[in-house]
């Protein structure tokens, strides 16, 4: 069964870390969505290589017409996590135990949204202590899954992992 997912991004997410999964969740047979603050705006990645024209609004979207919630890393989910609109949103997935897929530095989302404690997750290394703080069991592993519902990983090497488990969690 397709599943809808919610994709939060904006100017300098790490390109692979969307491309990649994107790819995947699209080759098992589910849709993708990006979210940014306008529809039609175009942001670019870190590295330059990968430009998104954004499909929806923050303003004209509801968390509760999406099955899963996936945040690519890079700066996008700091930049994100100063509006209050992407918090709302991302907590939301994470109070209602939908699938949430956060690469990298995807978890600072999370952790603004105080959606971490007690759960099973990894970040970035630099954001580590801060996941920590909020109350996560922090795991240094390529990829954790906390309850069947959230899938975080680390870096761009831990991708496939990443992918995997996502879908995987997707498919069930």
């Amino acid at each position: 069964m397709s599943k809808k997912i919610a994709t939060v991004i904006t100017d300098m997410f790490e390109d692979v870390e969307y491309t990649d999964p994107v790819k995947a969740f699209k080759e098992a047979g589910h849709e993708v969505v990006t979210i940014e603050k306008e529809k039609g705006n175009n942001v670019t990645g870190k590295q330059k290589e990968t430009t998104v024209t954004i499909d929806q609004g923050i303003d004209d979207v509801n968390p509760s017409d999406f099955d899963a919630l996936f945040i690519p890393g890079g700066f996008s989910p700091d930049m994100l996590r100063a509006d209050d609109s992407f918090v709302t949103f991302a907590k939301h997935f994470m109070d209602e135990k939908k699938p949430v897929f956060a690469i990298c530095h995807g978890p600072q989302l999370l952790i603004t949204a105080k959606t971490l404690e007690g759960r099973k997750a990894t970040g970035f290394k630099s954001i580590q202590v801060d996941m920590d703080y909020a109350g996560a069991k922090v795991v240094d592993e390529e990829v954790a899954v906390c309850q069947d519902q959230l899938v975080t990983s680390r870096q761009p090497d831990d991708i496939p992992a990443f992918n995997r488990e996502a879908v995987r969690v997707l498919n069930k």
